[in-house]
């Protein structure tokens, strides 16, 4: 399965309070008002947010996946993601819901504990 913008915009929408808006000439997702994913300029890619502490080990165990634009994206929490690089929606489901969590306010999540993180195996 090659995962396209198509369904980046459909796992998106399908998130709680998520409204799709241009910024930048661009598809971006929101949720109350902040932006969680962007869709790329050729919309083979998709930006998304990140704890910068996070970036570099995920890009270092699959660089074919995962990236960051250089002097673009430093200084901020985002990095951005080879769709086609992508196992399956599940994938996809599992990158777009992380960053909705990190953009959506407290009383949101609290009001959707079933996109909440799953707790860690074994502990």
């Amino acid at each position: 399965m090659t995962t396209t913008a198509d369904d980046v915009r459909t796992i998106a929408l399908a998130l709680p309070d998520t409204a799709e808006k241009l910024a930048w000439g661009q598809p971006t997702f929101r949720v109350a008002g902040k932006i969680f994913a962007a869709l790329g300029d050729d919309d083979t890619t998709m930006g998304v947010k990140c704890p910068v502490e996070d970036r570099a080990e995920l890009i270092a165990s699959e660089p074919e996946k995962f990236f960051v634009r250089e002097g673009h994206d430093d200084n901020y929490a985002w990095l951005r993601v080879r769709l086609a690089a992508l196992e399956d929606a599940a994938e996809l489901t599992a990158v777009l819901t992380d960053s909705w969590r990190q953009a959506a306010p407290r009383k949101l999540l609290d009001a959707h504990p079933e996109l909440s993180v799953p707790p860690a195996a074994g502990g």
